[in-house]
């Protein structure tokens, strides 16, 4: 009997190692759900949203590096994939999206539920194409797998669930994922680069989620420069631990330390970064940049010269080029910046025995403290960022994910259950801001239903936070910010999630250990400080007016409290 498409389908997912498909059921995608259920090898996760599903996969593909896959149904089921998908593709992870479609006979007459997925799609992918006929799925099938391992980001097949539900008669290709390949520049370039670096007498690194597996050469580099290393977000689980040179962060969440060593030098050499801040770069400064994205290099400030290559590999092959530099007075002078500004960023992560204020920096500062050696931790978008940035410990073992580059609300428990689905016996703890959590709240009772432990801790400060923040240092007054948020404790409790309610800061570093003991998923409902000032690593005079416009404003329009409660979190500590 020959097989449908339908079962093709999930056979060659098999083959290419997939474990697990993120998506919502729908009658276009019964023929694929049921082809699953008998095949028994790939799980469905059940989410109650498809942009959840999305987030989900991407937080698989982001940690294992292999491919993952999300469904969703015809119409509106496949369009909540899109900004997932989005997040996806700007994360440079490996991702196919089973776009299912209307009746293949409806297309094109303003059926119910139509839309034009093969275009819609296109912004979002690497590769997305329409399979009209089962004896075009192998094809575009296998092709999809390949552009989004080979390219690391997202490919899209759609399909009709009634072609899915046709015969095919075709056999499984016995290869289909193709191996990472070594990428490294030409020796004349590597040579151009070397005699750059050896004038350079103030050199500055500054490195990004491509230096994932490169470690031991960009510390080795770093050692032979007597560079310091500035890293960005993404770069941090990679390279700030175990790291004698590390200087911190800069950007928006940053430390002045690594915004310092970055305007100081006269040489800069970017490693797999695509840093998207103009402001933070130097303006004298001779720059290299290495990538594996050709597009990446000079993307964002003008470069002398651009390799295209993988870290680990054209480090290596650079270093015996190199001369060992002997002045450190750039180096020392970076370190002790750091000191300075890692000093003062641990003390606003206290909290005295009086206290009445729970500070979001203490929330941090315990949860990373708390949290196990090789713990998962995602973080949304907005204040909770800032905060893992600056006192999330990693270790070489613990991974961070976030929607870094897409920033998308919402996203860090979307991506804990994701995470958590891919490695059932590690910690997964999702940082996630009041905002965030309730714009998604929804698939929160996926983690019961899918019996994913996850440890969500809810940073609840009533506002949206990083808007009030923007809003306040560009003058304007706060608008539309405010939160009315239920106790979420008592509302997990009623999903059946074990929930927890924190009120004090003497309660919180208990709370949070009760929750992370729990063998099962938990909430920890913080009710932290709303007026928390997360000051960037380098404030202008332009942001020092802006914000005194806006107290200027409040005190107009009647929110003198609002200043005094301002003054009492952040000065009076």
């Amino acid at each position: 009997m020959s097989k449908t498409a339908a079962q093709y389908l999930a056979e060659t997912l098999e083959a290419a190692g997939v474990k697990r498909i993120y998506g919502v059921v729908g009658d276009s995608l019964n023929g694929f759900t049921d082809a699953l259920r008998r095949l028994k090898t790939i799980d469905w996760i059940h989410m109650r949203h498809e942009e959840g599903a999305a987030f989900a996969a991407g937080a698989e593909a982001h940690l294992t590096g292999e491919l993952a896959v999300c469904a969703g149904s015809c119409g509106p089921g496949n369009l909540h994939l899109i900004n997932g998908l989005f997040d996806c593709q700007r994360s440079g992870v490996p991702v196919l999206a089973i776009a299912a479609h209307i009746p293949s006979s409806e297309i094109g007459i303003d059926f119910f539920q139509a839309t034009h997925p093969e275009s819609l799609f296109k912004e979002c992918s690497h590769y997305v194409e329409l399979v009209s006929n089962p004896a075009q799925l192998p094809q575009i099938l296998t092709r999809a797998i390949r552009v989004a391992i080979a390219k690391r980001g997202v490919a899209v097949v759609v399909i009709p669930g009634d072609v899915a539900l046709k015969p095919l008669d075709a056999a499984v290709p016995k290869w289909l994922v193709p191996a990472k390949p070594v990428v490294r520049p030409a020796e004349a370039e590597l040579h151009q680069l070397a005699a750059m670096l050896n004038e350079g007498r103030r050199i500055t690194l500054f490195c990004g989620a491509g230096c994932a597996g490169a470690h031991e050469e960009v510390v080795t580099l770093a050692a032979r420069l007597k560079a310091p290393i500035v890293h960005a977000f993404r770069g941090k689980e990679h390279l700030e631990y175990d790291n004698p040179y590390d200087v911190g962060m800069t950007g928006l969440v940053g430390f002045a330390s690594g915004y310092a060593a970055m305007k100081n030098c006269d040489t800069l050499l970017m490693l797999g970064t695509d840093f998207p801040y103009r402001p933070f770069f130097p303006e004298q400064a001779r720059i290299a940049q290495i990538d594996l994205r050709p597009e990446a290099l000079g993307n964002r400030t003008p470069i002398e010269l651009g390799l295209i290559g993988g870290v680990k590999e054209t480090v290596t092959a650079l270093l015996p080029l190199l001369q060992d530099k002997r002045d450190e007075t750039h180096l020392a002078a970076a370190l002790k910046d750091y000191a300075k500004a890692r000093s003062d960023l641990d003390a606003l992560a206290e909290s005295g025995p009086n206290s009445g204020v729970i500070h979001p920096q203490y929330v941090s500062r315990l949860v990373s403290q708390l949290a196990k050696d090789d713990a998962i931790f995602t973080c949304d978008v907005g204040t909770p960022i800032i905060w893992a940035a600056r006192y999330l410990k990693v270790n070489g073992k613990r991974r961070i994910v976030g929607s870094f580059n897409h920033g998308s609300m919402a996203n860090a428990m979307l991506q804990a259950i994701g995470a958590q689905a891919a490695f059932p016996k590690r910690q997964v703890i999702s940082m996630s801001g009041d905002g965030g959590f309730t714009m998604m709240m929804g698939d929160f009772i996926t983690l019961s239903q899918m019996k994913l432990p996850v440890k969500v801790v809810v940073l609840n400060n009533g506002t949206l936070g990083f808007v009030e923040l923007e809003m306040k240092a560009n003058g304007f007054l706060d608008t539309g910010c405010d939160l009315v948020n239920p106790n979420f404790a008592a509302m997990a409790q009623a999903m059946g999630v074990k929930g927890i309610r924190i009120e004090k800061p003497q309660d919180l570093e208990a709370g949070l250990a009760e929750a992370f003991a729990h063998d099962g998923p938990a909430l920890v409902d913080v009710v932290s400080a709303r007026q928390e000032l997360a000051m960037p690593p380098k404030t202008t005079a332009d942001e020092a007016y802006h914000f005194g416009m806006f107290m200027m404003k409040a005190v107009l329009d009647g929110r003198a409290k609002q200043l005094v409660d301002l003054a009492k979190v952040n000065l009076w500590r």
